[in-house]
């Protein structure tokens, strides 16, 4: 069977890297279609079983207004042609399911192709179940009542299921959604999506390098990160002995970039490297981590029990990685320094204090990627074992 997945990331890569860890699982049981909306990442790795159709990369600027990364398109022509594309997606494959990221609990700027794709597989005489793919932590909103009564009521119209990517022992979908009007569809608990463990041994007992390894997802907004690194990383040595390795991410801005490797030729305990082929293995061969509190990156950290400092991103109301940050910080698995906080004087003492704690161990679900696989194949049993109410798993 076919199985449609939409995805569209816009500041950094998480969204992407964790649907391509759904995508590689779902495609031991289906025929997998991705739908990518952002930029592709040189070097990305499409897993097996999944066939890639990227769509005109839209993304968000400092304003959260959509922006163009197709030099030969506008914003409206990347629209039409995103949308027809989408569309006739679906209806080439004629997936069995189909699967959303994140909408409706965000991307509503992406409306203008998400409504019509929703609209064009409930009037298939086939029509797919319709699951939406949602991380642990929501973005809270300015009007929250307001926009949890919208989500609320767009879920109950096209959805199926909802599937959080979260140990429920960690975060429920109910602490940051409560809409007036309740969810008629399942909330399904997945696990969280982490990587399969480096070895028979795991990642925790991997052999340690002498370093601190500093990344920022896909660097879009790494740079105060990255500076703050630079100037910690000759105090982190002299206090610890570790060397500072900076993962600049493909993303960071290329005056960054030039700043950052002039930085590191003049300094022997500072290195800088633009990606590394698997940031999970660099983790675990790394006496600390430094990095922001996306999704991936603290699941990494679950895996591979490495020394950590968390600086979260977040601009404006967004307060997602915080929130997830203070979680880990209070369970003993990483430091945490709030942006407001950061410099290079007190990022040298949190990653100091963070080499000389190991890492609580934690007993949370990581299996959320295979066990989303087997909830989307038994939705999918479900709606083609009721051919009479097909269309309605509700």
């Amino acid at each position: 069977m076919n199985l449609l997945f939409y995805c569209q990331h816009s500041l950094g890569l998480g969204h992407l890297a964790r649907s391509l860890r759904l995508a590689a699982a779902l495609a031991e049981r289906f025929e997998v279609t991705l739908l990518n909306g952002g930029r592709l990442p040189a070097g990305t790795v499409v897993p097996p079983g999944v066939t890639l159709v990227n769509l005109p990369p839209l993304g968000h600027d400092d304003r959260y207004q959509l922006v163009s990364h197709d030099p030969l398109l506008s914003v409206e022509q990347a629209c039409q042609a995103r949308r027809e594309r989408v569309l006739a997606t679906l209806a080439s494959t004629a997936p069995a399911a189909v699967v959303i990221e994140l909408y409706p609990f965000g991307r509503k700027k992406f409306e203008f192709e998400l409504i019509p794709l929703l609209d064009a597989a409930h009037a298939r005489a086939d029509r797919p179940v319709i699951v939406c793919s949602l991380r642990d932590l929501l973005v809270r909103s300015n009007d929250q009542a307001r926009s949890d009564e919208r989500r609320s009521r767009l879920v109950n119209t096209f959805f199926d299921a909802v599937l959080v990517h979260a140990d429920p022992r960690f975060a429920r979908l109910e602490e940051s959604f409560r809409p007036q009007t309740p969810l008629r569809v399942p909330v399904l608990y997945t696990g969280f999506v982490a990587p399969e463990a480096l070895g028979d041994t795991g990642d925790a007992t991997t052999e340690r390098l002498p370093r601190v390894l500093v990344s920022s997802g896909g660097g879009m907004v790494g740079e105060p990160l990255v500076r703050a690194a630079v100037a910690a990383h000759a105090e982190v040595a002299r206090r610890s002995g570790l060397a500072t390795t900076v993962v600049a991410g493909p993303f960071l801005p290329e005056p960054v970039w030039t700043w950052l490797q002039e930085q590191a030729a003049r300094f022997p305990a500072l290195s800088a490297i633009r990606s590394v082929p698997d940031l999970r293995a660099a983790i675990a061969r790394s006496a600390v981590s430094v990095s922001q509190a996306g999704y991936n990156t603290t699941m990494d950290l679950l895996r591979t029990r490495t020394p950590a400092v968390l600086v979260p991103y977040g601009d404006g109301d967004e307060d997602e990685q915080l929130r997830r940050a203070q979680r880990l910080a209070a369970l003993g698995v990483a430091e945490l320094l709030p942006p407001g906080e950061l410099d290079g004087s007190r990022l040298a003492d949190v990653v100091v204090a963070a080499a000389g704690r190991p890492p609580q161990p934690t007993a949370f679900d990581l299996s959320g990627a295979s066990t989303t696989a087997s909830l989307v194949a038994g939705l999918v049993r479900a709606l083609l074992a009721k051919p009479a109410v097909a269309g309605n798993l509700r």
